[in-house]
């Protein structure tokens, strides 16, 4: 299956700015964004790109691969890993981070655990997971699917989807809806930005909220 990728300038678009804006603006659209417990590995950094999906199921007689997809891959793209939230092992590791390192992928989200924290933290690759244990997927876990809809910390990720990530979690912006989310995003970081400097200015809190129309920011738009 083909991924339909948003616009470049889109996706770039939404790193400068945070995933609390975008959850922001995904609320006033009425949609759900936050992947919930899903972190970040690696501090300090920020990823934003198409979603490539997978989806694993427990392996029986038959098992299969874990991770020859990623040769499928394009550079800019998000590695979005659905391992049903199992901290029981991993499914990705160090070769893996080599890989998408050399490969220019954005970044990885997975619904479940990594492993070789080391040389993550070494390549400064931005992945985001339910945690870390060293136990691998291999004879555990097999690829069901590829580039299917998928479900990450009980949201719904499609492929080409843009997912966003910094310190504080991971956000979806659905593909067809990227431009309508970056613009309303945007006019929120404007409105908390003139309400910092309003109150560094010397309004009060109350008053730099009301001047700027804070409690009507994230409040879902009417249609």
């Amino acid at each position: 299956m083909e991924i339909l990728r948003p616009d470049k300038k889109i996706m770039e678009g939404f790193l400068f700015l945070s995933t609390s804006t975008i959850s922001d603006a995904l609320d006033r659209s009425g949609l759900r964004g936050g992947c919930e417990g899903i972190f970040p590995i690696v501090q300090g950094i920020k990823m934003a790109g198409p979603a490539f999906t997978i989806r694993y199921v427990p392996v029986s007689e038959v098992k299969g691969t874990v991770g020859d997809y990623i040769d499928l891959t394009q550079p800019g793209d998000v590695i979005v890993l659905d391992n049903n939230g199992r901290t029981d092992c991993t499914v990705w590791g160090d070769i893996l981070t080599v890989t998408a390192k050399m490969k220019g992928i954005a970044g990885t989200v997975i619904d479940g655990v990594c492993r070789d924290v080391h040389n993550i933290l070494k390549e400064r690759y931005p992945i985001f997971t339910r945690g870390r244990f060293m136990m691998t997927g291999k004879d555990r876990v097999m690829v069901e699917a590829m580039n299917v809809t998928v479900s990450i910390g009980k949201t719904q990720v499609k492929p080409g989807d843009i997912l966003m990530g910094d310190d504080s979690g991971v956000v979806v912006i659905p593909r067809e809806r990227a431009a309508e989310i970056l613009k309303l995003a945007l006019e929120i970081e404007t409105a908390e930005n003139q309400i910092e400097e309003a109150v560094r200015g010397g309004l009060s809190l109350k008053e730099a909220r009301e001047k700027f129309r804070y409690h009507s920011l994230q409040t879902k738009q009417s249609k």
